[in-house]
């Protein structure tokens, strides 16, 4: 009888605990990465009108002009990131090859009369009544995005010597008709960073490519100070920025005229800036200042400490790219993300490094920052990519009933 009485007890505590505490699987939205895109495009707005009011004033009669065509195709991004993040990511798999084909055909068609030069390059396209864009924006997504699909595909065997060199002449071929067909060294630079970054992630040893990216890193640092001494008579306008960034004060009155502003600009803000509007730099000093060179606003007008709270903001959205990539549903999902990942944290990087004189002019922006409709459009697409694999992702949820 006492087993019995026992035996009923530990039922009853059992179906008890049971209703009290039941697992469930819960869907997942990443409102916080929301939450710091929107406060990037937000801060981003106020500088851009900060920085360019002055420039929009006297070129078109208009103090906002540069803030409203901003603001406007941020609004419609916003919106399309968010659109996007409703649709399955897996259905990118049906369309991996003919995106790479595309991206690879609209580069190649900026040689052609549909070709569009601005700023002395001729990087953009114009399609009938389409704005123009640059098609090098759509290179990167389509890298990301087929890499990841062919590494899912090989599996076990993206391990090989062969695998790997399969993956790199992909995102290599990107990166060269990014760089023959577009003149934009940056973007080529970006883009085997990229496949590196992809197949570094997907290959089970690490020793090889560290040791791969500490001999690159080495032979170049010494062929730039090497050959500079024998370099001041080129001609080439990349081998001039070499020079620049060695010696900018040697060329104060020409190419090196936007790096030493950019400089005084980031030197006289101290650490907490002249306040916001008040930038002396932003008026015909830094010439561009919306574009590649708003950090130094920044710096001026908001000083380090404004300087540190960009950065901060930038670490948090990809601490958030980071932490969807881990939790992904899958390889194919953790993949894009890390590819997203990868692109914005070299984006920053370079632009930063640029505006401080740590590396040569790349002509790269600052991500939802600086001025631009292609840079900011093809960024909330990649955001969209994102929250699209974060809303996959299912955590085991408790569920107390009182």
């Amino acid at each position: 009888m006492v087993k019995t009485k026992t035996q009923m007890k530990s039922k009853a505590k059992s179906a008890k605990k049971a209703r009290t505490r039941k697992k469930l699987r819960a869907d997942y939205y990443d409102y916080s990465l929301v939450a710091v895109i929107i406060l990037l495009t937000c801060f981003g707005l106020i500088m851009l009108y900060s920085t360019s009011s002055y420039t929009a004033q006297v070129t078109y009669g208009d103090d906002m002009y540069y803030f409203k065509k901003q603001a406007g195709i941020s609004v419609i991004c916003i919106v399309m990131a968010l659109v996007i993040s409703l649709i399955d990511y897996h259905i990118l798999m049906r369309f991996t090859t003919a995106l790479y084909a595309v991206a690879m055909f609209l580069m190649i068609l900026v040689k052609s009369p549909l070709g569009v030069a601005s700023h002395g390059a001729k990087r953009w396209l114009r399609l009938g009544p389409l704005p123009q864009f640059q098609p090098a924006e759509v290179a990167k997504i389509a890298v990301i995005v087929s890499l990841s699909y062919m590494i899912v595909q090989m599996g076990k065997r993206v391990k090989t010597l062969k695998a790997c060199m399969v993956l790199a002449a992909m995102g290599g071929a990107q990166a060269f008709v990014a760089y023959i067909f577009t003149d934009n060294l940056s973007t080529a630079i970006i883009i085997f960073c990229i496949t590196g970054g992809l197949i570094f992630i997907a290959h089970p040893d690490t020793r090889p490519f560290l040791l791969i990216a500490g001999v690159v890193l080495i032979v170049i640092v010494i062929a730039v100070f090497a050959l500079s001494s024998m370099l001041e008579t080129s001609d080439n306008f990349r081998i001039r920025r070499i020079l620049v960034w060695l010696h900018p004060e040697d060329y104060a009155s020409g190419d090196g005229y936007q790096t030493l502003q950019a400089l005084y600009a980031i030197g006289s803000g101290g650490f907490f800036g002249r306040g916001l509007g008040n930038s002396i730099q932003k008026l015909g000093s830094v010439p561009e200042a919306q574009n590649d060179m708003i950090f130094s606003i920044v710096c001026e007008e908001l000083g380090v400490f404004g300087a540190l709270i960009v950065l901060a903001m930038f670490a948090y959205l990809l601490y958030r790219l980071f932490f969807i990539a881990q939790n992904a549903p899958d390889m194919f999902g953790s993949l894009i993300v890390s590819g997203i990942f990868i692109h914005i944290a070299l984006q920053v990087i370079f632009n930063i490094a640029v505006v401080v004189n740590l590396m040569p002019n790349t002509g790269v922006t600052l991500p939802f920052i600086s001025y631009g409709g292609t840079s900011i459009l093809f960024l909330m697409a990649e955001m969209g990519l994102a929250l699209s694999v974060a809303r996959q992702i299912k955590f085991q949820e408790p569920e107390f009933i009182m």
